[in-house]
């Protein structure tokens, strides 16, 4: 195997010069954390207040990472990608709506795309976020209870909110089965995770039977996730279903540390970057050795874990199409992982958000964070956007 994350000409090859530049731009602006705050911070404040930024934005940060606002504006991205051997995660980006209407609402739209993806050879999963069909407390509730159901027994309305929230993941997953289109849970904040994993599990235990359809995400940066996975593939193995596993490092780091912190608990993270990776590794190599009765999606952004994974599958004689096994990364970052893991057969996929651009702006605004606090992540970009712009200067293509 002849694999190179610094091969540019293969990670650009769907990108313009000007695609890049703009990229570049952007990046450069990531990499300044005074900018960012002052992004974070004023973006939302100024769609709210229906200040004429919406044509920057959609110009800049949402084309980058966002493939639009329709489905229709997605296909269209799908289809370069496809041109390249990448696949695509769907993800109905929409975060932080509340109330029962907005939840039944964003169930259909989940269904709609599922539906969608089956028609497509190119979207195997759709992403699905709990917090967008069910209240933030009420999970919070749950969490906190001795067991899943306790705590709540004594409100017959807190109780009968929970069983709706059931019903709307059992039938986005009953069709994802019909249409044999799988779902990826999405991992939450580790004070709302628990009643996330008992439900996926639930949901695992009914679907994935003959095929794995359902996706529990393990964040790898929390300290106590190789265990879970470990505990939750003898969980599968004792009730006689096949477990999913979408494989992150995670999402919420800074929040979890400031909120520990604040409230005196130990920290669910990692003590270190080291450890993180370490977990991660294994945690892959766990899912490699269980492959039979085990699928997992390798998400990380980070080279060492997705060269390290194409090895053991090497090892291991696990062919790059396995079904069983995934690689992706998010739209608009790291191509030079995506694109040559696609140009060596792998099964890789870009991670794909729409939606409406006032409803992705958390979306937006959470990715930029996440940028500023992984260490190293811009730079890279940038470093590999500047080589690749040279690269074509001298050779001379405009």
């Amino acid at each position: 195997m002849n694999i190179s994350f610094d091969n540019t000409e293969n990670a650009f090859a769907s990108k313009t010069n000007k695609q890049l530049k703009m990229a570049r731009f952007l990046f450069k602006t990531m990499d300044n954390p005074v900018l960012i705050q002052l992004g974070v911070r004023l973006s939302p404040l100024a769609i709210k207040l229906g200040l004429p930024v919406k044509g920057l934005m959609r110009k800049t940060i949402f084309q980058q990472f966002v493939g639009g606002e329709s489905l229709l504006e997605t296909a269209n991205v799908g289809e370069v990608l496809n041109k390249y051997g990448v696949k695509v995660i769907l993800d109905y980006g929409v975060e932080g709506k509340q109330g029962e209407e907005s939840y039944e609402h964003i169930t259909e739209e989940f269904i709609k795309v599922i539906k969608y993806a089956s028609t497509k050879n190119n979207i195997p999963f759709v992403s699905v976020k709990i917090t967008g069909i069910g209240r933030f407390a009420l999970l919070q509730r749950l969490n906190e209870a001795p067991r899943i159901r306790s705590g709540v027994h004594d409100n017959e309305a807190e109780a009968e909110e929970w069983e709706r929230v059931r019903d709307r993941m059992y039938r986005i997953c009953e069709v994802a089965a019909e249409y044999k289109v799988g779902v990826l849970i999405d991992a939450e904040e580790s004070w709302i995770q628990d009643p996330v994993d008992r439900l996926t599990m639930e949901m695992m235990e009914e679907f994935n039977q003959e095929q794995v359809i359902v996706y529990n995400t393990i964040q790898l940066y929390r300290s106590d996730r190789l265990q879970f996975l470990h505990i939750s593939h003898r969980i599968a193995q004792q009730n006689n279903f096949m477990l999913g596993v979408k494989l992150v490092r995670g999402a919420y780091m800074e929040k979890e540390r400031d909120r520990a912190a604040s409230k005196g608990y130990p920290s669910p993270i990692q003590p270190n970057k080291h450890a993180s990776d370490d977990d991660y590794n294994s945690a892959v190599a766990f899912c490699f050795s269980q492959i039979s009765d085990t699928a997992c999606v390798i998400a990380t952004h980070n080279e060492e874990s997705n060269l390290l994974a194409t090895q053991l599958m090497e090892k291991n004689n696990i062919p790059t199409d396995h079904p069983h096994v995934h690689f992706s990364q998010l739209y608009g970052m790291s191509d030079n992982i995506t694109f040559n893991l696609a140009k060596e057969g792998f099964s890789v996929s870009k991670y794909l958000p729409f939606g409406p651009i006032n409803d992705v702006i958390p979306y937006l605004m959470r990715r930029a964070r996440e940028n500023k606090s992984v260490s190293g992540q811009t730079g890279r970009e940038l470093i590999l956007i500047e080589k690749e712009l040279k690269r074509r200067k001298d050779a001379g293509i405009k």
